[in-house]
């Protein structure tokens, strides 16, 4: 499993070096090896901030969502762990217009421990109040009573958008820590593996999957789904994907949504579109409305095969929201 790399143990380092290099009218890094990434722009007094983050390995997400009406700072951990909570503090101070600063980020241990340290220490360093949103769109990752326990995986992208566009848009922490938890309970997202990524440092497959199978509800750091099979027709696998999302969140006649079928770093865009097209007869025969779609890499799992599909139930203040410009490096709403 080759990369184009050097020392596997400072590929975040050059990547972040690389990326800032790439983006400066985009992005700065707030010192010298930094993890904290924040806006190059400079945001109005009395804006709400928006920082996200998490384990590298997952471009776009997270770094890439770094602009106007998306995020206006990222903490970066190393590959698939979550960062501490020093650079999460750091891109806090930097972020915070006097309005308090929002965190967005997925529902795993590593970052329940780092990002909630860090709000304690924004309140008592330098009196910032912070807001927190835990993602939890991963329908596999636990039953529909104990949706509390599950993982945040490509519905982030969802809840990043609303929670950056409300701030944009002039409304409190307090509106937008509503609107940004309203986007979460409305999403959910369902997986399917076919390959596994490598890390850096081992250069070794991250799980094991026979030649001819994948795994429904995969995790993106290769958490064990809850099914493993023969592989199946484009079709098949979508049709199990949506009908799991709609047995967890019921859709009827007439209602709105946002599609996203994400690819996982090693599938192309054209699988993604041939399984978007099922999922858009699926939901169009059961009167179910596509207010917007987007299909590509916008949560990966390094090169990990396979795809996700993930449905945000609209309501007007949301749909509003998910139509906003977004002005990033690595996604570009108009």
């Amino acid at each position: 499993m080759k990369k184009l790399i050097n020392n596997p143990n400072r590929v975040v380092e050059e990547m972040i070096d690389g990326y800032a290099k790439a983006h400066p009218q985009h992005v700065r890094v707030l010192s010298e090896n930094s993890r904290s990434i924040v806006t190059a722009r400079e945001t109005a007094e009395g804006k709400v901030g928006v920082l996200i983050g998490g384990g590298s390995g997952h471009e776009p997400a997270f770094m890439g969502y770094v602009g106007p009406g998306m995020a206006d700072g990222v903490a970066v951990g190393n590959i698939f762990a979550s960062p501490p909570p020093d650079p999460i503090l750091e891109a806090t101070k930097a972020i915070d217009k006097g309005a308090g600063v929002i965190y967005v980020y997925g529902n795993y241990a590593g970052d329940l421990m780092n990002f909630g340290m860090a709000a304690e220490l924004a309140e008592l360093e330098a009196d910032i109040q912070v807001g927190k949103v835990i993602v939890t769109d991963d329908v596999a990752s636990a039953p529909k009573e104990e949706k509390e326990k599950r993982r945040g995986i490509a519905g982030e992208f969802f809840v990043t958008k609303v929670a950056g566009a409300a701030s944009e848009k002039g409304y409190s922490l307090e509106d937008v820590v509503r609107v940004a938890n309203k986007a979460n309970d409305q999403t959910r997202t369902m997986g399917v593996g076919l390959s596994p990524c490598s890390l850096p440092q081992t250069g070794k497959p991250s799980f094991e999957l026979e030649e001819n199978e994948m795994e429904i509800g995969l995790g993106h750091h290769g958490e064990p789904g809850v099914e493993k099979g023969d592989l199946q027709p484009a079709d098949q696998v979508a049709d199990r994907l949506v009908q799991d999302i709609l047995a967890d969140m019921p859709l009827g006649e007439g209602e709105k949504v946002a599609v996203l079928v994400n690819g996982l770093g090693s599938t192309t865009k054209m699988e993604l579109y041939i399984v978007f097209r099922r999922v858009e007869q699926i939901l169009n025969e059961k009167g179910i409305q596509i207010h917007r779609s987007f299909v590509g890499d916008y949560s990966t799992s390094l090169e990990m095969g396979g795809c996700s599909v993930t449905l945000i139930k609209l309501d007007d203040e949301l749909a509003e929201f998910v139509d906003a410009p977004a002005d990033c490096p690595m996604y570009v709403q108009r």
